[in-house]
């Protein structure tokens, strides 16, 4: 017997919808959820342990998967099963899990997990701004504590007009790309792309997107409503003492404030820091430390907080003595690395990223093997963020999420500023090497500087900035280029990258209800005023590409042949251009495009890439009825020479003996010899022979009087032959005529 289901349906406005229901799947867990738009089927599960951990933090994990059986497709390599997540997916599962960790008690210490996977694929649905929506809905359905629903939703502007969650190929005409997550009463995260936009027409697309989210909100209380609506549940919170809370606030607050505002360098401060802990710790017993010791240092970690923000707020001051709108200082070089094909060094304050930069051809382009999208990347960047960037020593365990994503966002900001004639796969690989805030944003500038030391003919340089925010009722204070303490006690932080005439690129996570509008939009201005000053401090540094690649970079040269040209540039089992390659010290991809071949030669020795090219010219080449050409002797025969075009080195052609010169000619080497240059006529192909007739004499004045005379070939001969035949036999007639007449006298 079916299940009874309770389902909602969301209307986009545009005919289209997404369809939300319970009752029937995934029953035993805590809440589930199926959700529908057009053939795209997405479910979602959230399952929280009734036991507590004895973790410090929050044990959530996010986890998203997409199926290949959703797209009818097979998993690629000789592993047939899915297995790690892909860059893709991760990149969703942090979308959505900044979303809803937030919102989680703060004291809430048990397992929970939360499952996303898409069981069916449709190819004009993007499934990342739907993972969102199904979360929250399967949360709701649940008894796990959680503050409120939300919403995530793409929003895209194409041509002038904002579009909620557009398709692949209407994003590909877009110049916004952000994805929105929502309460229904505040924005808390925002992560995109665009093309040079203004900060207003960015806040007007987070509006817009905001509204769509306020309907699937009502969805999922309307749902949870139908479904019965679940009371959470119970569980052990943290226990409170305010005697205690008070103690520690009035023995640490006034020494936290003295040592922030001494603006020591970070190691300096987290030593101090320290060290007040400790004095505080000292006014417990061992009885009282080993009964309420969490609690003490989650009053002490309190009071910190609550110092640290009062001194920006009163006295407009920071942890390393800054003001507001103040960056931290900036050097920089590049060309630092001389092996490398483009490298630059960025240091602002105490965070530091060295890029680098390699040049390659399609070959070497990032496959992007998913069940939603086949394709590939030419411009990709990798962000390595090791331990002793933060003097730590803890395990390597590969590439982190994190990496992933701070390595995505500095992609996107500098991606669309790669203009589309370039000839190159880049790949730019930033190792971070000191980190105290606004990494993934240092990478974007020395990315920048790095491409523009390889030669990469970029359309503008790019900078980036952390926004942070400190506010407590109608006060509040914007900082720019934040630190990583700002960053942990602030409520907002708020990465914008861009060129001076707009926004490329950002990620802003915001920890405060209801941040106005206003407070947004002053927040994006000080990030302009903060990206315009590191661009002059970049440009002090290089202004503009290089003109050229290095030496001892590769160089690489685009040729298009037609379709039927592959075969012979190729030769038998690639016999032709692997010899090619080989003699000329090139990389030679070729690429077929809508039945044309798009040739890419890379190479360092100029005269390796002009050779092939000679070659692929050689090829192509196609002499014209009636036009001269300089050919040379290559070798000769008793009937003519065979020569070679020399603007087409290994295109022959027969020079006849009779073309050679109008008087007759009975040795080919009377005239010419091996070796010899000569220019032609070409006349196309002959009718008679279906051969390809040149000639020199035609280029010769005809001597005075000249007769044209029967050719010199077989048929000449033969002729000559039958005359003979015919005076002999006229001979013998003769002769027998006159014995004849002898014997009658």
């Amino acid at each position: 017997m079916i299940p009874k289901t309770f389902k909602e349906v969301i209307d986009l406005g545009d005919g289209r919808t997404i369809s939300l229901e319970t009752g029937k799947l995934a029953k035993q867990a805590h809440g589930s959820v199926e959700l529908r738009m057009g053939n795209a089927v997405m479910l979602c599960t959230v399952v929280s342990s009734h036991t507590p951990t004895t973790m410090d933090f929050f044990p959530l994990t996010l986890d998203y998967r997409e199926k290949f059986a959703a797209a009818g497709r097979y998993p690629g390599g000789f592993f047939k099963r899915e297995a790690r997540p892909s860059t893709e997916e991760i990149l969703v599962m942090r979308l959505v899990d900044r979303v809803l960790r937030p919102l989680f008690p703060s004291d809430y210490k048990f397992e929970t997990q939360v499952m996303i996977q898409l069981m069916s694929h449709d190819e004009e649905v993007m499934p990342d701004a739907l993972a969102g929506l199904a979360a929250s809905a399967a949360i709701q359905l649940s008894d796990i504590p959680f503050e409120t629903p939300i919403s995530e939703a793409r929003v895209a502007r194409i041509n002038g007009e904002f579009v909620i969650n557009p398709s692949r190929s209407q994003l590909a005409e877009a110049d916004i790309d952000m994805i929105v997550g929502a309460s229904a009463d505040s924005v808390m995260m925002v992560e995109g792309e665009m093309i040079e936009c203004s900060e207003e027409e960015m806040a007007e697309a987070i509006k817009f997107a905001h509204e769509s989210i306020k309907i699937q909100i009502d969805a999922q209380i309307r749902l949870a409503e139908a479904f019965g609506k679940k009371e959470p549940r119970e569980y052990e919170t943290s226990k409170d003492d305010e005697s205690i809370r008070e103690k520690v606030r009035e023995a640490a607050y006034q020494k936290i404030y003295d040592t922030a505002k001494d603006a020591k360098a970070k190691h300096d401060r987290s030593a101090a820091f320290s060290e007040i802990k400790e004095e505080v710790k000292a006014l417990f017993s061992e009885e009282e430390l080993e009964e309420n010791g969490a609690m003490i240092s989650r009053y002490y970690k309190e009071t910190q907080k609550a110092a640290i923000r009062d001194l920006t707020l009163k006295e407009g001051v920071r942890l390393d003595g800054r003001k507001t709108n103040e960056i931290r200082p900036i050097w920089s070089e590049v060309a630092y690395l001389p092996s490398t094909h483009g490298s630059a060094l960025f240091t602002r304050g105490e965070t530091q990223a060295l890029a680098t930069v390699t040049l390659g051809t399609s070959r070497e382009a990032n496959q992007v093997d998913l069940p939603t999208y086949q394709g590939e990347e030419t411009f990709y960047l990798h962000y390595n963020f090791p331990p002793f960037s933060t003097g730590e020593a803890y395990p390597l365990r590969g590439t982190s999420r994190r990496e992933i994503g701070h390595g995505n966002l500095a992609q996107r900001a500098l991606k669309n500023m790669i203009p589309s004639e370039n000839p190159y796969t880049v790949r730019i690989v930033s190792e971070v090497l000191e980190s105290n805030g606004s990494s993934s944003m240092a990478t974007v500038c020395a990315g920048t500087m790095a491409l523009m030391d390889a030669g990469v003919q970029i359309k503008k340089p790019v900078s980036g900035i952390a926004m942070g925010l400190i506010s407590q009722g109608e006060d509040f204070a914007v900082l720019s280029d934040i630190l990583g303490d700002e960053d942990a006690l602030g409520d907002m932080d708020f990465k914008v990258t861009g060129t001076r005439d707009g926004i490329t690129a950002c990620q802003m996570d915001i920890k405060v209800k209801g941040l106005s509008y206003e407070i947004l939009v002053k927040a994006l201005k000080q990030a302009r005023e903060g990206r315009l000053h590191i661009l002059d401090k970049i440009e002090e540094t290089i202004s503009q590409p290089n003109t050229g690649v290095k030496a001892h970079a590769p160089k690489i040269i685009t040729r298009t042949i037609p379709g039927e040209f592959i075969g012979a540039l190729i030769g038998p089992g690639g016999k032709v251009i692997q010899e090619l390659q080989k003699t000329t010290g090139t990389e030679i991809v070729i690429n077929e495009v809508d039945e044309q071949g798009v040739v890419e030669i890379l190479g360092t020795n100029q005269e390796g890439i002009d050779k092939v090219l000679a070659k692929i010219d050689s090829l192509l080449f196609k002499p014209e009825k009636g036009s001269v050409y300089e050919v040379k002797v290559i070798k000769v025969l008793d009937f003519g020479a065979v020569v070679e075009y020399v603007d087409a080195p290994g295109n022959e052609v027969l020079l006849h003996i009779s073309e050679l010169a109008w008087d007759r000619t009975d040795n080919v080497t009377d005239v010419v010899n091996i070796g010899d240059v000569i220019d032609v006529k070409y006349f196309g192909v002959d009718p008679k022979t279906r051969k390809e007739k040149v000639s020199r004499k035609a280029l010769l004045d005809k001597p005075e009087g000249y007769q044209a005379r029967p050719p010199r070939d077989n048929n000449d001969r033969n002729d000559r032959g039958r005359d003979n035949r015919g005076s002999r036999d006229n001979r013998s007639r003769d002769n027998r005529g006159s014995r004849d007449n002898n014997r009658n006298d």
